[in-house]
């Protein structure tokens, strides 16, 4: 079977004049509607109105068009069945065997400052979809069906396979487009149900921008498999990485392996974690981290500086971890990597020629190239029996001046420098945090422990084994001192200046400590918990 009729309406244009340019010259009749029929007419193309085709006027404001017996008909009559072409013929029905649809663009619509009620109403296709899901639905067989195409990206497959042995896009190709139309569908309606079930009143003025929840009633989340993992955090459980649509540049989801073994599902857990601390910083900056945790973080003039100050943090624990650079990595670099530690997975936004030389050697190490971009997530989401949290990701940013210095000492312009450092990198660490650092880089890390007084004294252990001093060093802790006990430990390791939250009802006591020990506190007034 070939392709003899193809009906064409889109929203998005990108393409549409040459594939359609493409068909005509494989002797395709060309169907469409609206604007997309002015466009392929001034191009000198011929192309039949629908309204023509069905002999029925577009009605309603155009919202009756396409939904009529001759184009229905025409898309869901299997090829295969006798009975189905004999009605076809019967009711003088042309089959339609290609169908190229974009739907009205609504989440773009909604997303405007100025968008009323009416206008998102109005931009809620429905002869679009409904044309869609019929098509995909007569994907047919081996021996025929129609082919759906959504996405201008798809437009030279279905010619190249026109060209081909069998005349027509092939079972595989058809299958796969209606599958893809599926997946556009379920999206389409999920943004349409968000809308709706976000507004914060049951009657909205139809010619006013409604107020609106930031957190709908019912929430679709869409995403796309990118590949299936050996195994999940432990050889007995399954996993597979699935990245969101469309993919924001700058974001993990976005990598590109330029070498190395496959990425296990706690690669790609522990690289998200390096790589958003790493490109959190305005300057140079290497994180090193092993089971989600920064074990090492530094700034410096260069790569190779920031690497060797974030190295000497905790030696012991850089062994076997994962390595993010938001600078490009030159071949000093690499090679201080590869002749000092294990590593698991590089990341960076670059690689010189010659540092992928020097990698090469190492054929099992992952290297990962993430293309420049600010695309954040818009929510975080956390799996728990039966349900979902949701919440907005914890990009709280804050300046020297929004501290509230609230002891006698003020800190000088380097320890601010230092304690803003820490305070950035504490948002990355597992509560309980506390960091230690000094002149742009760690000098103990402790996390994750269920009292905040034994993460400080893990961080002055973890210092002690590294061979590094805390004198005079800057201390952050993710949440506020419940008592003055994890002060006076970290005071006694060294601590000269600590930045935390505030907001203890033993505050005043804490206060009162750090006077006592002549250190400098600054309250941020906000906390960054990480679980």
């Amino acid at each position: 079977m070939k392709t003899h009729t193809a009906l064409l309406s889109v929203s998005d244009k990108t393409g549409i004049v040459e594939f359609a340019q493409a068909l005509a010259q494989r002797g395709v009749r060309l169907l469409s509607t609206g604007g997309t029929a002015k466009l392929l007419a001034q191009a000198g193309l011929s192309v039949t109105e629908v309204a023509e085709h069905t002999g029925s006027p577009e009605i309603l404001d155009g919202r009756v068009k396409t939904l009529h017996p001759r184009i229905h008909g025409g898309l869901l009559a299997r090829r295969d069945s006798a009975e189905h072409l004999a009605t076809l013929k019967e009711q003088a029905i042309e089959p339609i065997d290609l169908l190229v649809v974009n739907l009205y663009p609504f989440r773009e619509t909604v997303a405007k400052p100025g968008c009323t009620f009416a206008d998102a109403v109005e931009n809620i296709d429905i002869g679009g979809p409904a044309m869609l899901r019929a098509a995909a639905k007569n994907h047919g067989t081996p021996e025929g069906g129609v082919t759906c195409v959504i996405d201008p990206a798809d437009y030279p497959r279905v010619l190249a396979d026109m060209d081909g042995p069998l005349g027509q896009p092939s079972y595989a190709l058809r299958l796969e487009l209606a599958t893809k139309v599926y997946a556009h569908t379920a999206a389409y309606d999920g943004a349409i149900a968000a809308y709706l079930s976000s507004l914060a009143t049951a009657e909205p003025q139809q010619d006013a921008v409604p107020e609106r929840s930031p957190w709908p009633r019912t929430l679709t989340v869409q995403v796309q498999q990118h590949q299936a993992l050996r195994y999940g955090e432990n050889p007995h459980q399954a996993a597979a990485f699935y990245v969101d649509q469309p993919l924001g540049a700058g974001q993990l989801g976005s990598y590109r392996q330029l070498q190395g073994k496959e990425l296990s599902y706690n690669n790609i857990a522990d690289a998200d974690a390096a790589w958003e601390c790493a490109r959190s910083f305005d300057v140079c900056a290497c994180v090193i981290v092993k089971h989600a945790n920064p074990c090492g973080v530094a700034v410096g003039d260069t790569p190779l500086l920031a690497y060797q100050q974030a190295f000497k943090t905790d030696p012991t624990s850089a062994f076997g971890g994962i390595i993010a650079f938001n600078r490009p990595v030159d071949a000093a670099t690499a090679q201080a990597i590869t002749s000092q530690q294990f590593v698991e997975v590089l990341l960076a936004p670059a690689y010189s020629p010659e540092a992928l030389a020097i990698f090469t050697a190492k054929k099992n190490v992952r290297v990962l190239e993430i293309p420049p971009g600010e695309a954040h997530n818009a929510f975080d989401i956390k799996r728990v029996g039966g349900g979902w949290l949701v919440q907005n990701p914890d990009d709280h940013q804050v300046a020297p001046a929004d501290f509230k210095v609230v002891t006698k000492k003020a800190p000088t312009e380097q320890q601010m420098r230092d304690l803003m450092f820490a305070w950035k990198v504490a948002k990355y660490v597992k509560s309980n945090a506390i960091i230690f650092v000094a002149d742009g880089m760690t000098v103990g890390v402790g996390a994750g422990q269920m009292s905040r007084i034994d993460s400080a004294r893990i961080a002055s252990i973890k210092a002690e084994n590294a061979g590094l001093s805390l004198a005079g060093s800057a201390v952050a802790s993710d949440a506020f001192f419940p008592f003055r006990d994890g002060l006076d430990v970290v005071a006694e390791a060294g601590a000269a200046c600590v930045i935390q939250p505030g907001g203890s009802i033993r505050d005043d006591e804490v206060i009162a400590a750090a006077n006592e020990r002549g250190i400098a506190m600054v309250f941020t007034g906000a906390r960054h918990f990480r679980h």
